[in-house]
Formats: structure tokens, sequence, C-alpha cells
């Protein structure tokens, strides 16, 4: 049993807060999935130019897409770190809050 209903009531607006910045952090997620997508394909792209020219400003081109791939990956690795910390941290409220019933 709670302590008091404050307690769950805290818990409540806890778990409220939570699933709407888990919405959101999925949403950004897609987005940055999408994204990902795209500068893939531009930097594939990029690659063939540069074998079937292999000029200076191909080879430059190629590695500013790589990087640019590199850059969308971390920030979707980091979503995605978030969004586990956020779950978890959902599972452990929601563990409490039918616990104390």
């Amino acid at each position: 049993m709670f302590r008091s209903s404050n307690e769950k009531s805290l818990i409540e607006k806890k778990l409220t807060a939570l699933s709407r910045e888990l919405q959101t952090v999925r949403t950004e997620l897609g987005v940055v999935e999408e994204q990902l997508i795209q500068v893939a394909d531009e930097a594939e792209s990029s690659r063939l130019r540069s074998l079937v020219s292999e000029t200076p400003q191909a080879v430059h081109e190629e590695r500013e897409a790589a990087k640019a791939v590199a850059a969308v990956r971390r920030d979707r690795d980091a979503k995605l770190k978030r969004l586990q910390k956020l779950e978890r941290k959902q599972d452990d409220l929601l563990d409490r809050l039918t616990e104390a019933r």
C-alpha cells in the first residue's frame, strides 16, 4: 500500500510526463532514422563518383559524406540510448506503482 495518496499521485504524474517524453524521443528517432537513410544513400553515391572520377574533389566529397553519415549515426545512437533509459525508468515506476497496491 502507498504510504500516502501523494506518493501514488506523484508516481502517476511522473509516468504521465515520462510517457510524453518517450513519445517525443520516438518521434525524433524516426526522423533521425529517415535522415540516416537519406545521408547514407548520398554517401554511397559520393563513394561511387569518387571511384569513377578519381578526382581530388570527388574524394573530398566522399569523405565529407562519410563524416555526415557518422554524425547522424551518433545522433541516432544517442537517441536510442535515451529511449532505453526512459523505458527502464518507466518500468521502474510501473513496478513501484503495482508493488505498492
